[in-house]
């Protein structure tokens, strides 16, 4: 296993199945050396959940969930439904219902009969207090109806090999739950998946294999297995315009989340690495309290925890860097506002310029009023590029998104920076957030009569 990669969790695999009964110690081994430390093996109808429950207790890094898949939906009756309750209760390990749901392409339980045993299962994962993992295939607007209905927000949970649309997924999203990518992905004609896990925040996504079935395209045709979940990732990386790494943390933290499985990286609230550069959470204080802002949820970003217990002074910075030639950049952009610590800025980023690194500051562009002058020449030689949130074509809208503890002078200050700046920083970039009301179009023009470049920032995709 790489140790530099943050381990990844294979949230949907089926152990238990006969293809596996020959070699499953070669199988989880296989799975460590590619990085892949937890997984969640799934039931599918008493037997399976039974062993999955089984395969649990054996080996540390292996959960279970237990639930009746819609193929068996007939089966379900109050027995049933108890003992599953039972299996929940007597092992902490079983972390889910499911697999439960709707499949109206096979159609191998009556229709009728698949909605009553979803529905009762749903039901019963709110009882429990254990997220859902739901099939659905060729059931979209009725999987979403009884999610609904059932209140299934609830308890949240994942959409499993997701095969919907974009608006689905995104219905699934508000109501909480997760969407999770298998093998699929991989496949060189699956442009409208691709094309929906590049629409939504990682933050939502899950990986999978679902083996021994849909392996990916490099083992097309062949058992699958949960080493090869490394390769959705991989792809689900490429979509997104993220490292394997990012992809691995990120997942892992969602399925830690929605399952309680796997671990956390907490070890980089100062400095955290995205593709090939180097950020650092300097402060959490801020001079914008903006409506948009994902700290207010949760102080993570790309899998990254950046509530800092105190201020990192200079030195700490530095040394959480360590060697900073193994990035394209280094940025000052964590969950505060970083010009907020000037000084600090000045010394780390003389350091960094010793060592000849790239460094950029992303900023409010009101520090000048928080320091009460201008302190840009002071960033003169230090600093090689910088980008300013300017988020709104004009200062009342700008206050009603941004909420500057300045007022709407706030919003004329960072106008004036943007046009400063170009005078003592090389590159000089307006930013805004694709937030749904926030003309992009007119806050490129400010930006173009300011004399600065220009891009818009994909809303909800912090990092």
């Amino acid at each position: 296993m790489n140790s530099t990669l943050p381990g990844l969790v294979d949230s949907h695999a089926h152990l238990d199945g006969k293809q596996f009964s020959h070699d499953l110690e070669d199988v989880l081994a296989r799975a460590q050396q590619a990085g892949v430390d937890t997984i969640l093996t799934i039931g599918c109808d008493l037997k399976s959940s039974r062993a999955s429950v089984d395969l649990a207790l054996r080996y540390p890094n292996v959960y279970a969930s237990v639930g009746i898949h819609p193929h068996d939906a007939s089966t379900l009756d109050q027995d049933l439904l108890d003992e599953l309750e039972r299996m929940v209760d007597a092992v902490d390990k079983v972390v889910a219902i499911g697999e439960i749901g709707l499949d109206f392409y096979r159609d191998r339980s009556p229709r009728d009969i698949q909605r009553d045993a979803f529905r009762k299962q749903v039901r019963l994962a709110r009882k429990l207090g254990k997220p859902v993992i739901v099939h659905d295939r060729d059931a979209h607007e009725e999987v979403l109806q009884i999610l609904r209905e059932e209140n299934g927000a609830e308890v949240g949970g994942v959409l499993h090999c997701f095969s919907g649309d974009l608006a689905m997924a995104r219905a699934c999203v508000e109501m909480g739950f997760m969407i999770s990518f298998a093998g699929p992905l991989t496949y060189p004609k699956n442009d409208a998946l691709r094309n929906i896990a590049a629409e939504l925040p990682i933050d939502v996504m899950l990986v999978e294999t679902d083996c021994p079935y849909l392996a990916p395209q490099t083992w097309r045709g062949k058992r699958n297995e949960p080493a090869y979940v490394r390769a959705t990732a991989e792809t689900l990386a490429s979509i997104k315009g993220l490292s394997l790494a990012d992809v691995a943390r990120t997942t892992s933290l969602n399925a830690f989340r929605l399952f309680g499985i796997g671990q956390v990286d907490q070890s980089t609230r100062i400095a955290y690495v995205i593709r090939n550069s180097l950020y650092l959470n300097v402060t959490n204080r801020c001079t914008n309290q903006c409506t948009f802002c994902a700290k207010f949820k949760d102080f993570t970003v790309k899998g990254h925890q950046l509530c800092l217990e105190k201020e990192p002074s200079s030195d700490e910075v530095i040394a959480a860097i360590g060697d900073p030639s193994r990035y394209e950049e280094v940025v000052f952009c964590g969950y505060g506002e970083p010009l907020i610590r000037l000084d600090l800025i000045r010394k780390v980023a003389g350091w960094l310029k010793q060592n000849g690194v790239t460094v950029r500051i992303n900023t409010d562009g009101q520090a000048n009023l928080v320091h009460k002058r201008n302190i840009l020449p002071e960033l003169s030689g230090l600093v090689d590029s910088i980008s300013v949130s300017l988020n709104a074509p004009n200062a009342q809208q700008y206050q009603e998104i941004c909420q500057s503890a300045f007022g709407e002078p706030g919003y004329t200050a960072l106008k004036e920076f943007l046009v400063e700046a170009k005078q003592w920083i090389p590159s000089v970039t307006a930013t805004a957030v694709t937030l749904p009301g926030i003309d992009i179009q007119a806050c490129r023009e400010v930006a173009e009569q300011l004399g600065v470049d220009f891009r818009e920032r994909v809303y909800n995709d912090v990092g």
